[in-house]
């Protein structure tokens, strides 16, 4: 009997640019159904650009159905996903899956929930070790984390920030792109211009939904 998958992101579903890339590692006679739901879903172009942060807010970021960059208030996107992940806990998943790699504490399902967060800075974690210098890329200079040596931002939607980004990472002995938005084409050009290793945060997610399959 086949699987049925809820996969939620913070911009508008469907997000085809991460499922597409995600079922490339996927085993190719998976018998899964996917259903997507997006925190901007549904809502006017007025209505998400209200949703805008103002001074230091938390903000993160995504992409509307036609590839348009937003960002948004935090607190604001994460009470849209405990509503979405409430709804679904109505229906009959097998698990659901978080396609946002920034943090979403105390969200809980009854089925199984995937988060981005805590399985890519587990997985990081594990690679780097004590010793490794960890350089950390995300889409926006007010997402670089605090504690982070070695960092620098590049959106994965707009703008080609690639060659300063890479400048401002070579020092590190191995990268990640924290963001659910960079793809492998991205991870790619990020280890040539570096020639450091470079993870992708869709593929170590990719590979914890694989498990499940």
């Amino acid at each position: 009997m086949g699987k049925r998958a809820a996969f939620i992101t913070i911009g508008q579903s469907p997000r085809t640019d991460i499922l597409n890339e995600l079922r490339a590692w996927w085993p190719a006679d998976l018998d899964l159904t996917v259903d997507e739901f997006g925190a901007l879903d549904t809502l006017s172009r007025e209505t998400i650009d209200a949703l805008a942060p103002t001074g230091d807010e938390a903000r993160l970021v995504s992409r509307l159905t036609d590839g348009t960059e937003v960002t948004m208030r935090a607190t604001a996107i994460h009470e849209r996903i405990h509503q979405i992940v409430e709804r679904c806990d109505r229906t009959c998943y097998d698990f659901l899956v978080l396609l946002c790699t920034g943090a979403f504490d105390g969200l809980h399902s009854k089925h199984l929930l995937l988060k981005a967060q805590p399985i890519v800075d587990h997985s990081v974690a594990a690679f780097a070790g004590g010793s490794a210098q960890l350089g950390v890329l995300v889409p926006l200079a007010h997402q670089i984390p605090k504690t982070a040596e070695i960092a620098s931002h590049a959106s994965p939607y707009r703008g080609d920030r690639w060659v300063t980004a890479a400048r401002e990472l070579s020092a590190a002995d191995l990268i990640i792109m924290h963001c659910m938005g960079y793809s492998e084409i991205m991870r790619q050009k990020m280890a040539a211009l570096t020639g450091t290793p470079v993870l992708l945060a869709r593929r170590l997610l990719g590979a914890a939904v694989a498990q499940l399959l």
